[in-house]
């Protein structure tokens, strides 16, 4: 039933930003299996039962990221795994919205928490007016099963805008070239920023300075939480670029210059100068404590914009790499905003926490706790309320946020049996 209500749902358009389509599927979903279903401005659904005081709150975020804005992902079984063709599949967080679709069509007593626009810098749980009244909330998106989420990175979105252009006379008849790489591996900029994973930007950046180029236009980069998979520049040289990448494209522009409008040098300087990825590891939890990740760089008609997405596992080393990022983006003269703020979740084992792990153990041996360096909601329901205690748990989802996105299939049921049986404790 999960697999195939995660398919119908995959049918509806979900990218971060459309919210109606699910939400009239919410509506009538609700209705068919007597449930409340109320929604707040920011286009949040929460449903429950009348007349029953939950003690859980299951919460799922119903946005996806798309690759391709409106693709609605083509699902195929791989193996065991479900994947889609050529982007992403949407495992995270539908397979959580699968799971509580489920569990409403079994008649649970509990609150069904949708969030919206969790992707796009956790939209709906900052600004979440639908009133909780359960003591537990498990969040279902985690993405590796038997490990138990009780914390997580903040995050921050730093933008620099770019304006010092001029119009210049080829004076030393530079050759044109536009570079170009595309189809690399992408990922998540939280879980993956560890792996060695190219950025895109980072390689077309590398090019041009090695080869003194000028740069004429750059875009590149999918979303702010993903590393880049492509990118494309216009530049103009003395000197023939190298390839930086076997992806990588050179192509000389045959069409000779008399003038070129170029970007002032410091924009590359800042580019190959960034220290992008992993900046501080945390050897106890594993995984990196903060990070930064170069995500998407654009010419506009009045310069050039840069995004960037840091992450850190403690709240004021968070706000030391937003002050560290800024400063160094101005001194290569952008203009900086930042949006999108969430908080760290601290680490913390409660006793509902020991209760999900007890269970686990039951169906898997090496069940166990983690944290991740990567944005999950709980952080912020645990400020809106204090005395909630949250978990979170999931099935194996694999590279997110990019087209090779996948979900292994048994985990799926898996993990839905261990729901069940926390469910059914905490409702006894």
């Amino acid at each position: 039933m999960i697999i195939n209500l995660f398919k119908e749902i995959t049918k509806i358009q979900r990218c971060s930003g459309t919210h109606q389509p699910f939400i009239d599927f919410m509506v009538l979903f609700s209705a068919k299996y007597n449930y409340i279903c109320k929604i707040d401005d920011a286009k949040n659904i929460l449903c429950y039962k009348e007349n029953i005081t939950p003690k859980i709150c299951l919460q799922s975020h119903y946005d996806m990221v798309c690759l391709q804005d409106g693709k609605i992902p083509e699902i195929i079984e791989v193996d065991g795994y479900l994947t889609a063709v050529d982007s992403t599949l949407g495992a995270d967080n539908g397979i959580g919205c699968a799971y509580m679709l489920a569990l409403m069509s079994e008649g649970a007593g509990c609150e069904f928490l949708f969030t919206s626009d969790e992707e796009i810098g956790l939209i709906g749980a900052n600004n979440l007016e639908l009133p909780l009244v359960s003591e537990f909330m498990l969040n279902l998106d985690s993405e590796e099963e038997s490990r138990i989420c009780i914390g997580c990175a903040g995050g921050v979105d730093i933008f620099g805008t770019f304006t010092n252009t001029k119009i210049v006379q080829n004076n030393e008849n530079k050759t044109l070239y536009e570079l170009s790489i595309d189809n690399l591996q992408g990922g998540h900029s939280g879980v993956d920023i560890d792996k060695n994973i190219p950025n895109a930007l980072k390689l077309v950046a590398l090019a041009i300075k090695e080869c003194d180029g000028v740069l004429l236009d750059i875009n590149g980069g999918e979303r702010i939480n993903s590393i880049p998979k492509k990118c494309k520049a216009i530049i103009a040289s003395n000197h023939e670029p190298k390839i930086t990448h076997p992806n990588m494209k050179i192509e000389k522009i045959e069409t000779q210059s008399e003038h070129y409008k170029r970007f002032d040098d410091s924009v590359i300087e800042f580019l190959a100068h960034l220290q992008n990825g992993v900046r501080e590891f945390d050897d106890t939890l594993h995984i990196p404590k903060t990070s930064i990740n170069l995500s998407i760089i654009e010419t506009t008609i009045d310069g050039l914009k840069v995004s960037l997405s840091a992450r850190s596992m403690d709240n004021d080393e968070l706000t030391k790499i937003k002050e560290a990022t800024t400063k160094e983006l101005e001194s290569f003269g952008f203009e900086v905003s930042t949006n999108g703020k969430y908080p760290a979740w601290n680490p913390q084992i409660n006793d509902f926490s020991k209760t999900v792990l007890e269970i686990y153990k039951k169906y898997n041996s090496e069940a166990s706790f983690e944290a991740v360096h990567a944005g999950l909601e709980c952080a912020i329901f645990k400020d809106k309320y204090p005395k909630m205690l949250v978990t979170s748990i999931g099935p194996n989802i694999y590279f997110p946020h990019g087209n090779r996105e996948k979900c292994e299939i048994a985990s799926v049921y898996r993990v839905y049996e261990v729901l069940q049986e926390i469910i059914e404790t905490i409702n006894n």
